[in-house]
């Protein structure tokens, strides 16, 4: 099974929070603790050892700021 590593460029993201949806392991959330210069919330990752790759979360973004890098495949 693939692995992924995340990234985001926080500072165009609008919290928007599609990614959260499509993300078929459950792992993307808003985190009210953490605002861009913009004053969005960002999204946070609960367990990036879960990520599949599947790139679902970067597709749907409607302003590209997801990075979907595969880190090994099992």
């Amino acid at each position: 099974m693939k692995k992924g590593k995340l990234t985001f460029n926080d500072e165009a993201c609008k919290g928007c929070e599609l990614c959260v949806g499509f993300c078929p392991v459950n792992i993307l959330s808003l985190d009210k603790e953490r605002i861009n210069r913009s004053g969005y919330y960002l999204i946070k990752v609960s367990d990036m050892d879960k990520c599949i790759a599947c790139a679902q979360c970067a597709i749907i973004c409607p302003d590209s700021v997801i990075t979907v890098e595969v880190l090994e495949r099992g």
